[in-house]
């Protein structure tokens, strides 16, 4: 694996780096989607859009086709049935280097060698700009230097990924992403394995990029957590979509008990007015 380096350059240099400079809006689509692992169908004829500029979590129990749906919406898993539209245009029609440019994706368990400091992480988000006619440039580094501010990674930007905690990687992987500077960011479980202070972390980081216009999909375990940050919720079971709105529209003791198997009682939380999710015990 080779790491981009800074070149020499005659080009201007560029202003200094926001934390919040304005990406442009996405509007992401799956029309049917239907996805399958060999003659298992893993997502069956999904429709989704979630909110431009919005935070989206995906919800529901383990092995319902959360982790497949994101995938299929970034591309890496080819529809066996309908397909998804970025901006109306087919997905899987854009060229690689392009789609890469609109949609970031952060999977599950994302591994880098030893020694890679944080600031070489990030300078990977750039690939998809790299070409042989356009090489590392000051705008590339403005863009590293901006996502390292984003996620408030800039004083351990020469520091080896194995010494940070486990919610500084996180964030680190995450300015990856936020380098890659496109509208739409796809993240499987970022805060699997974190405890609760560094999920807190990566769910007001998620919050902060949709600020600037950033549609941020997330697949989470943890509903009491997607019911606090997330704008729109979409819950699934079996690979259908059962339930999608806003967590005050669509978290119900119903809903829970349907895709847990767990009774729930659901009241108003005092600090954001939305559901809050107290587990009574497993349903009869």
């Amino acid at each position: 694996m080779t790491h981009p380096t800074t070149a020499p350059s005659t080009e201007a240099a560029p202003p200094p780096p926001t934390e919040d400079a304005a990406v442009p809006s996405a509007v992401l689509r799956a029309d049917d989607l239907t996805l399958a692992h060999g003659q298992s169908i893993a997502v069956d004829t999904v429709r989704l859009a979630p909110p431009p500029g919005r935070l989206t979590a995906v919800v529901g129990p383990n092995g319902c086709g959360k982790s497949t749906l994101l995938a299929g919406l970034s591309r890496l898993h080819r529809p066996k049935g309908g397909s998804v539209l970025l901006d109306g245009r087919i997905l899987a029609r854009l060229p690689v280097r392009e789609a890469a440019r609109r949609i970031g994706l952060l999977p599950q368990s994302a591994q880098a060698p030893d020694g890679l400091t944080v600031a070489d992480l990030v300078r990977f988000g750039r690939q998809p700009h790299q070409g042989l006619l356009r090489q590392w440039s000051p705008r590339d580094q403005q863009a590293v230097d901006r996502a390292l501010a984003a996620t408030s990674m800039t004083a351990l930007a020469d520091r080896p990924l194995e010494t940070l905690s486990g919610g500084q990687r996180q964030r680190a992987w995450i300015a990856m992403t936020v380098a890659q500077e496109t509208p739409v960011l796809l993240l499987d479980e970022p805060t699997s394995a974190l405890d609760l202070g560094h999920q807190i972390e990566v769910f007001e980081l998620l919050r902060e990029l949709t600020t600037v216009g950033r549609t941020v999909v997330v697949v989470v375990h943890d509903l009491v957590l997607a019911c606090r940050y997330a704008d729109h919720l979409v819950a699934m079971q079996a690979g259908r979509v059962v339930a999608e709105g806003t967590p005050h529209e669509t978290v119900t003791p119903e809903l829970i008990r349907r895709l847990y198997g767990v009774e729930a009682d659901v009241l108003r939380d005092p600090e954001t007015d939305g559901p809050l999710v107290v587990p009574r015990g497993l349903a009869r």
